[in-house]
């Protein structure tokens, strides 16, 4: 039986651990990163969020309330790190799901691909 809360107590412990760690260093944008961010982008958010960030994907038409449209406010905001610690959470109560399971780098691409999305910044 000692063993076993042992066993329980380790299991919990590491989860807290890699829960609890510290943020990712935000890398800066480049083509390369920007690309690969691109593809990762249409493998898995372009179904809700459309092909330009417009909310108009082949899901996202179907969904109420509607998938961000990228020219909005952001709910956890718009620098890059914040739109990665979306990508990668996932924001409770909405059909935004985490995508933790994409290797990080590629999700500094996407939200770099998400950030150059925005046709609000770019008219400034």
């Amino acid at each position: 039986m000692k063993l076993f809360l042992s066993a329980a107590g380790l299991i919990c412990l590491v989860a807290i651990s890699a829960s609890g760690g510290p943020a990712p260093k935000t890398p800066k944008s480049t083509p390369q990163l920007l690309e690969k961010g691109k593809a990762a982008y249409v493998a898995n958010c372009d179904v809700c969020h459309g092909p330009n960030g417009d909310w108009n994907g082949v899901a996202g038409a179907a969904m109420n309330p509607k998938p961000r449209d990228f020219s909005g406010p952001f709910k956890n905001g718009k620098k890059p790190e914040q739109v990665f610690k979306t990508i990668s959470e996932g924001l409770p109560g909405t059909a935004m799901a985490a995508f933790a399971h994409i290797p990080e780098e590629d999700r500094w691409g996407v939200a770099y691909h998400v950030l150059s999305l925005d046709k609000s910044a770019k008219k400034k």
